[in-house]
């Protein structure tokens, strides 16, 4: 098979890979109501069946890229779809609330080793400069279509299909990409002298990344100082607290010291956090608006995110230009303004208004995340050694992660207490649902303006390497 073949097939699984992931995300929001009714969840424990995957997600990542480093990324790439495909297969047959959350957890741990793999595959199939910049254009394109068709194909199969359509369609997609990977993908690993894989160093972070992620994501529903959930993220936080104590001393850390000294991996991770904290949580109160307060059904409520969708595709093919032109810091801070723009647009949305409306700020918004998704990623690779590539990857991701729990539970938090009210947001009265809107697109448009001044500490000059092969 051709050189030029093989890079274009590996390119299609990295991709598929990154969208399967980003559909994941919000496909599982449309379909909640029917798996509530047909396997009896209450609306406390319903909220486990997303929980239970970002848990897991986000305390693996870091484990997850320090074992594509060291155990090969090909190898953990074939293993984490595995994973994956086998938990949407458990979660479309299963029939009783404790499997189906136990399948969104073998999801989650799949997507913690895939996610990193993934990149650092890209990083080591594809040379730096202009082909490794396309690649990550056309990856990170498709998570951007996979976060807004998520919920259009979620609404499509729930509705024809029923629920367990919507883990069973992975499946398939799994399987092709197990088959397809040995042919299309090469193998890169980092040669281990010592074969020390950091045991008390893994079990710390993992465990203290769980514990942290769960205070985060329970808070909101059981409350900020409640024992129940105090008490985990103390715990968690002691636990990170000794794991950096740990990695001082250990002969080969999970995070190298040097890593974390990368200004532009340092920069780029600050970016993610805040752009999941802004772009990310968007889709959760868009969703609610057209539901909620538009009355929308799922399909209706999916296809109001095409302009999103769309106007990100576009603005992928502008990547490489933006960053030849006004390089990457550049890049990124006119994708945070954006962002900015679009959300203050968005703050106008009332009840008597159409989807229509919502299309100019969308637009905007779904540029500004092509701008800042590719980016941020590109700039994480900066200065870091091959042999590293997985754990940096996995360094972005968990800033991803983290962002968007953070985000959307202080987003949370301060809508709930101006708003004086301890309820769903789901449970509003429709004016009070629309204020708790616009309150919620304000803050995502500050999120995005302190992005606009953080990524701006990038080094100018890093991003000279990127344009060395245009």
């Amino acid at each position: 098979m051709k050189e030029k073949t093989l890079k274009r097939l590996s390119l299609t699984l990295l991709a598929v890979s990154q969208l399967i992931l980003a559909l994941d995300y919000t496909i599982i929001f449309v379909g909640l109501p029917s798996i509530a009714a047909d396997l009896g969840f209450s609306a406390n424990s319903l909220q486990w069946v997303v929980s239970a995957f970002s848990l897991v997600y986000g305390g693996f990542l870091l484990i997850g890229g320090r074992l594509s480093d060291l155990l090969g990324r090909r190898r953990m790439f074939i293993i984490a779809t595995a994973l994956f495909g086998l938990g949407s297969l458990i979660g479309g047959i299963v029939n009783s609330e404790i499997m189906l959350i136990l399948a969104r957890a073998i999801q989650g741990l799949g997507g913690a080793l895939l996610s990193p793999a993934t990149l650092s595959l890209i990083m080591s199939n594809f040379a730096e400069g202009k082909e490794r910049n396309h690649a990550m254009s056309v990856w990170a394109a498709m998570g951007g279509v996979g976060l807004s068709l998520g919920l259009l194909l979620g609404g499509v199969l729930t509705n024809y299909f029923g629920w367990e359509a919507i883990f069973l369609v992975n499946v398939p997609i799994t399987i092709l990409i197990i088959l397809l990977s040995p042919v299309a993908l090469q193998e890169s690993k980092v040669k281990s002298t010592t074969r020390h894989y950091d045991l008390a160093g893994t079990v710390s972070v993992t465990a203290g990344m769980i514990l942290v992620v769960y205070y985060l994501i329970q808070s909101p529903l059981e409350g900020w100082l409640n024992r129940v959930t105090v008490i985990p993220g103390i715990i968690g936080l002691c636990l990170l607290l000794l794991f950096i104590i740990i990695e001082k001393r250990t002969i080969e850390p999970l995070i190298p010291s040097r890593i974390i000294r990368i200004r532009s991996l340092v920069s780029a991770t600050i970016s993610a956090a805040l752009f999941s904290a802004s772009f990310g949580t968007l889709y959760y109160f868009l969703t609610l608006y057209t539901q909620e307060v538009l009355h929308y059904n799922a399909i209706q409520s999916g296809v109001s995110f095409l302009p999103l969708t769309l106007s990100a595709l576009v603005g992928s093919k502008f990547i490489n230009r933006m960053i030849s032109t006004v390089g990457i810091a550049g890049t990124l801070g006119s994708g945070m303004g954006l962002g900015v723009i679009g959300f203050m647009i968005l703050t106008q949305l009332s009840a008597n208004n159409s989807f229509l409306v919502m299309i100019p700020g969308t637009i905007i918004i779904g540029l500004g995340q092509a701008f800042v998704f590719t980016t941020m990623f590109i700039a994480a690779g900066l200065g870091i050694e091959p042999k590293e590539q997985g754990i940096a990857s996995a360094i972005i991701n968990t800033g991803q992660q983290i962002g968007s729990a953070i985000g959307l539970a202080v987003i949370m938090a301060i809508v709930s207490a101006i708003s004086n009210t301890s309820g769903s947001l789901e449970q509003m009265e429709t004016a009070l649902l629309t204020d708790a809107v616009h309150m919620a697109l304000f803050i995502e448009a500050i999120i995005a303006l302190f992005g606009v001044i953080v990524v701006f500490s990038l080094r100018q000059k890093k991003s000279s390497s990127l344009l060395a092969n245009k």
